[in-house]
């Protein structure tokens, strides 16, 4: 039985594996990305790139 979870790096919008190590946390969620460089990104300006679903 094939589960296809992947997430969403919120940077660059790539599928993600949820088990990367590339991960963040804003607001108590946590969001997963695909490379160092859009992890930095994220961190550097989280308001920008987090999803702000309710």
């Amino acid at each position: 039985m094939a589960t296809d979870t992947k997430q969403t790096d919120p940077v660059c919008g790539m599928k993600v594996d949820p088990s990367t190590n590339l991960k963040a946390e804003y607001n108590d969620k946590e969001y997963c990305f695909c490379s160092k460089q859009c992890q930095q990104k994220f961190q550097n300006d989280p308001e920008n790139y987090a999803d702000e679903e309710e």
